[in-house]
């Protein structure tokens, strides 16, 4: 009996082991996207190259909300097999299974919720009155203090338009 019971705890370490690595793995994957709305973060392919630079004025700033576009699933994982191998632990025979296809199902749930939570970044909603009469609406992550009446410098070309301080 004794020697059952060593087994079968051996066998839920190697599964929930296994489960954890899987589940860890996605939030390292998912942790190398590098979406960012900042304007002083360029990528590779926008380093190096000319960009065309307007000057103006700031006539409005407005606090919003950027959010990613979409989630690279690894909420939805990572959650999923989490509440599987928590819901695994309640119960036996077939109030087993579906503890842990509830869990499965809550975990992938509160996964995901997480994931847009995460996905989310203050920003600005920056309107420049350009010095040749035109004006332009730019949504920058809010990490550069910029203010209504401030001078600016609009860098575009070759992918996004940022705003920056003079």
């Amino acid at each position: 009996m004794i020697s059952t019971h060593l087994k079968l705890t051996g066998a839920r370490r190697t599964r929930v082991l296994g489960i954890a690595l899987l589940a860890g793995s996605m939030a390292v994957l998912a942790g190398c996207a590098n979406d960012t709305a900042s304007s002083s973060v360029y990528n590779y392919g926008q380093a190096q190259r000319e960009q065309i630079v307007r000057l103006g004025t700031v006539e409005a700033v407005r606090n919003v909300t950027i959010q990613k576009d979409r989630s690279s699933g690894a909420g939805v994982l990572a959650g999923g097999a989490l509440g599987g191998v928590a819901g695994s632990t309640i119960g036996g025979g077939t109030g087993n299974i579906l503890a842990t296809i509830g869990g499965g199902i809550l975990g992938a749930v509160a996964g995901n919720a997480v994931e847009n939570q995460t996905g989310k970044t203050r920003g600005l909603e920056i309107t420049v009155r350009l010095d040749n009469g035109e004006t332009r609406v730019i949504a920058q992550a809010d990490d550069v203090n910029i203010g209504v009446g401030q001078r600016v410098r609009l860098i575009s070309g070759n992918g996004p338009t940022r705003v920056a301080p003079m």
